[in-house]
């Protein structure tokens, strides 16, 4: 038999002699798993995650915009504690099986919480679904990427903060076209009602609105709209 020591102790196996030897393969950040046969202990397997090189950075870039970084994973604690020590995460939420990560995303958006799921496996399509925003790397698994809302193409986790940052540069330039906009029809309506009209030292042009003005209003209200919008492709996102 092959599991993880939680099943052997539930199953009433005497695992203190290799109780020490456990501990010490996890803060390694390696997951343990126990071999036995015929009820007794054989050995212990011990397999580990290599980090991504830009994992640090990733969430560096993140931390840098005010985000709270948490890793959800069903290894074990003490295991996923040293993994997170290493990349300065906030917040460690381990030994979560597959089917309880989509309410564990749920847990942190009932405290209030804006959540974005990062994710690229079968197990992780619940929790992006259930995520306000899910990210699936396009290295991943096909669901993983069906279910995202957002799915970064090259693999790399540094693409997360440049999402959120592209996202947010769009949301700003949103804004300031919605301002402009209400700002042209709120100046020049009043006019076209003839707001001027009773002001005879204007120009009748002025006065009445001449439609070539109108017009004119118009293309440059779309064409300051427009520029604004291609300032995008020089934002600062790297």
């Amino acid at each position: 038999m092959v599991g993880k020591p939680q099943w052997f102790h539930e199953m009433g196996f005497d695992m203190a002699e290799a109780h020490d030897q456990i501990r010490h393969l996890q803060s390694q950040g390696k997951t343990v798993m126990v071999v036995a046969r015929e009820n007794e202990l054989c050995g212990l397997i011990a397999v580990s995650d290599t980090l991504k090189p830009e994992s640090q950075e990733a969430v560096r870039q993140l931390h840098e915009q005010s985000l709270k970084v948490v890793m959800l994973t069903g290894d074990n604690l003490e295991t996923a504690r040293t993994i997170a020590a290493q990349v300065d995460i906030d917040e460690v939420l381990a030994e979560v099986r597959p089917e309880e990560k989509s309410s564990q995303v749920k847990t942190l958006q009932e405290k209030g919480a804006l959540v974005g799921m990062v994710g690229d496996g079968i197990n992780d399509a619940p929790a992006l679904a259930q995520a306000d925003v899910g990210l699936a790397i396009g290295t991943g698994t096909d669901v993983a990427i069906e279910t995202a809302d957002v799915i970064l193409s090259s693999g790399n986790l540094t693409g997360v903060s440049r999402a959120i940052r592209l996202s947010r540069a769009t949301m700003k330039t949103i804004k300031q076209n919605l301002f402009w906009a209400f700002g042209y029809n709120v100046v020049l309506i009043p006019i076209a009602a003839g707001i001027l009209y009773p002001f005879e030292s204007l120009p009748t042009i002025l006065r009445q609105l001449h439609p070539i003005l109108a017009a004119l209003a118009m293309a440059f209200s779309s064409i300051s709209v427009v520029s604004n919008s291609l300032r995008l492709y020089k934002a600062n996102v790297k």
